[in-house]
């Protein structure tokens, strides 16, 4: 009779998970109910559950929330209804291709490194950024580009190339520039993201109880203010809100880590989940501990256990302030599971946590295939990355683009907008994954790669240059397509894009040389200058057992050649903004200016 009611109950689950590939079932049988079995929603009777049960496998009512609450994490999976962090009402939002007409197509962005808010925002709050929080390939991301694309081709990648000579605006030095523009074929209308297994692991450690807008670290103990949103209160609404991103072929798995990891939610299928009473749940969840992201890591791979061949995209979202103290804190154990997880086709997202948020740990292991990363700040900015843009955030399409350069006369000096640059050799650029990205008026969001080039002539340059991409699509096909740039003229520009790619890859060089020169001339003061130089203000070190990743904040500064550079800079970038029209560089342009005040302070060394 056993043998037969296993027999019954796997063979039940089996002809259940075979419909699932065609449709849901309607109805059990008499006597049965719809249960989770192995992440998929079957027809089970009570003895049937009962001895699977027995068996030691995990077997779940598919009409209620699977639910471990913090609390109760050392016993047996419960199901909870606590709401205990408030309520978040049912987030609607504009999709990305929403609002495009039927033949529009999309463009294409480099992953890795998706904006530069960390970078802007601490600046806005008077703190020093690390040199990793602004890099070429964020910048791009946060700006409209004219790729030089003619719109003829039909493929997944078209790759465009616009040219450029101009003139360093400090070096005064003449150089040789070239775009890749990253457009696609692809129609909006024909856009659709697979069904996803989504494993959302969210940092709960003692740092999340700190506020967007302050160091952690910077007052021990301390708690917000009345109206300050907590990185745990903001990540909260953030996953609550993803709840409505995910459709019924999805399924959901959550993981906590403080100084341990713990499986709030099983992987198992939005189809039968109360939704409200999930995110009821996820509002109660608070922030105690140390920061085990090691251990978060591991949990969430292992709930991808059993679904290997589900058919769906494999996705962690990594929710964290990026300052672990407990377990293997170096970026190679962090690196080599995100690394090894990619070989078994599950990526990563990484969404950072307030200011904070140490970019300089994510971003080599955001340089892995199919990872990406947004640092956030606000509660808008949470709903953006989130909601507005989930379907691009996790649906990598193009992998392994090469660009080979063949020429007599000209190679590769260095690569701007990719995170794969420093792999750049003579002849050959790679980039790891291209996502999907919005295209407007034929300007693609982040959708070049700059190519600095030197000439290796002796005298005026004028061969061509042959130019072949290679890729590799998502289900495993490759494509080349080879395209031939003429000589390069006189000082000018193809058109806006390259040239404003030009300057911003130039800002994001000054930014990142200031920041490292700042950096370490502030920390060459002496131990009496920390104490009592009021000109710098620097918090004593009230936790002097700090782990590396666990930071405080240095007060902003613009010290030595910069008090002269900046001003310069400047003065440029306001020029060039101005012949290329587009008004979102008054951001840069605003942080620029507060850098010109900084430098202009009294007793500052300038």
């Amino acid at each position: 009779m056993a043998i037969l009611l296993v027999a019954g109950a796997l063979a039940g689950a089996a002809n259940a998970g075979s419909a699932l590939a065609d449709a849901q079932p309607a109805e059990c049988a008499e006597g049965q109910d719809f249960f989770i079995l192995w992440g998929q929603r079957v027809c089970l009777s009570a003895a049937a559950v009962a001895f699977l049960g027995d068996l030691g496998l995990d077997v779940w009512p598919a009409d209620t929330n699977v639910w471990s609450p913090q609390a109760a994490r050392d016993g047996p999976v419960a199901r909870t209804t606590s709401s205990g962090g408030g309520t978040v009402q049912p987030q609607t939002s504009m999709a990305m291709t929403e609002g495009l007409s039927a033949d529009s197509t999309l463009g294409l962005s480099v992953g890795g490194a998706q904006d530069v808010a960390n970078f802007r925002a601490n600046i806005e709050h008077g703190y020093l950024p690390l040199a990793t929080d602004i890099t070429p390939e964020g910048l791009f991301h946060d700006y409209y580009f004219d790729t030089g694309s003619d719109r003829a081709c039909d493929e997944l990648f078209c790759p465009a190339y616009s040219r450029a000579v101009a003139r360093d605006p400090l070096s005064g030095d003449m150089e040789a520039w070239l775009s890749v523009g990253l457009d696609s074929g692809l129609k909006a209308a024909e856009f659709e993201r697979p069904d996803l297994n989504l494993v959302v692991v969210l940092d709960v450690s003692g740092s999340m109880s700190g506020t967007l807008e302050s160091y952690y670290y910077d007052s021990p103990g301390a708690r917000p203010g009345f109206e300050s949103t907590t990185k745990m209160a903001a990540a909260n609404r953030a996953v609550a809100g993803l709840i409505d991103m995910l459709g019924p072929g999805d399924t959901l798995g959550i993981v906590l880590f403080d100084d341990r990891p713990h499986v709030a939610r099983p992987l198992l299928p939005m189809n039968g989940t109360d939704r409200g009473e999930l995110r009821g749940n996820i509002m109660g969840i608070y922030p105690d501990g140390g920061t085990y992201m090691e251990g978060g890591m591991r949990a969430g791979t292992e709930l991808f256990a059993g679904h290997e061949e589900s058919g769906r995209a494999n996705r962690i979202i990594f929710l964290t302030d990026a300052m672990p103290n407990i377990g293997d804190t170096s970026p190679g154990g962090l690196l080599g599971m995100v690394e090894a997880n990619a070989d078994a086709g599950i990526h990563t997202t990484f969404v950072g946590m307030g200011l904070d948020f140490n970019t300089e740990l994510i971003d080599a292991i955001s340089k892995v295939r199919g990872a990406n990363y947004y640092s956030v700040h606000s509660a808008d900015e949470f709903n953006q990355r989130m909601v507005d843009e989930f379907d691009f955030m996790v649906t990598p399409l193009v992998f392994d683009l090469e660009l080979s350069i063949q020429s007599d006369d000209w190679a590769i000096s260095r690569v701007y907008g990719s995170p794969d640059a420093d792999r750049a050799t003579g002849t050959i650029l790679h980039v790891n994954t291209l996502f999907p990205s919005a295209s407007v008026g034929g300007e693609v969001r982040g959708g070049i790669i700059l190519v600095k080039l030197e000439d290796r002539c002796i005298v005026d340059c004028t061969s061509p240059i042959t130019l072949r991409a290679s890729y590799d699509t998502v289900d495993g096909e490759s494509h080349a397509v080879e395209s031939v740039v003429e000589p390069f003229t006189d000082e000018s520009y193809d058109n806006d894009g390259i040239r404003k790619g030009v300057l911003l890859a130039t800002y994001a060089d000054l930014m990142q040389s200031w920041i490292v020169y700042q950096r370490a001339a502030m920390s060459d003061l002496t131990e009496y200058d920390r104490h009592f130089d009021d000109r710098w203000m620097l918090p004593v070190p009230e936790w002097p057992w700090l782990g590396h990743w666990e930071r405080q904040s240095m007060p902003l500064a613009v010290t030595g050649p910069y008090v002269h550079t900046m001003p310069e800079f400047a003065e440029h970038f306001d020029a060039e903004a101005g012949i290329i029209g587009d008004s979102a560089l008054e951001m840069d342009s605003a942080i620029l200016h507060l850098l010109v005040e900084a430098g202009m302070m009294p007793d500052t060394g300038g």
